[in-house]
């Protein structure tokens, strides 16, 4: 049995901020994604506790800097794709006095 690949439909906004991730990001991100439009799930998936079924992150560290890509599928429609990029908090504080 074939599984049929779903289409990706991306919110504009969050398809510019994609493109602004460094290749290897998006290369990592996008092979996700793909394993998720056939039905599986990739191992860097994580499901979003409190969204409900279906909406899932792929986090990819990356020098410094943590890139997210949160889908959620619902039957019958494409899969949404925001994005994020941010800072990885490395540690403890200085101390305020």
């Amino acid at each position: 049995m074939t599984r049929s690949t779903r289409p990706i439909s991306w919110i504009k906004a969050a398809r510019r901020e994609f493109e602004k991730f460094p290749e290897t990001v998006r290369s990592t991100c996008l092979a996700a994604l793909t394993i998720t439009a056939k039905g599986g799930k990739a191992d860097i998936a994580k499901p979003m506790h409190g969204m409900g079924s279906g909406v899932i992150e792929i986090a990819v560290p990356f020098r410094g800097d943590a890139f997210r890509v949160v889908h959620a599928v619902q039957l019958g429609e494409d899969i949404s794709c925001p994005c994020v990029s941010e800072k990885i908090d490395t540690g403890h504080q200085d101390a305020q006095t």
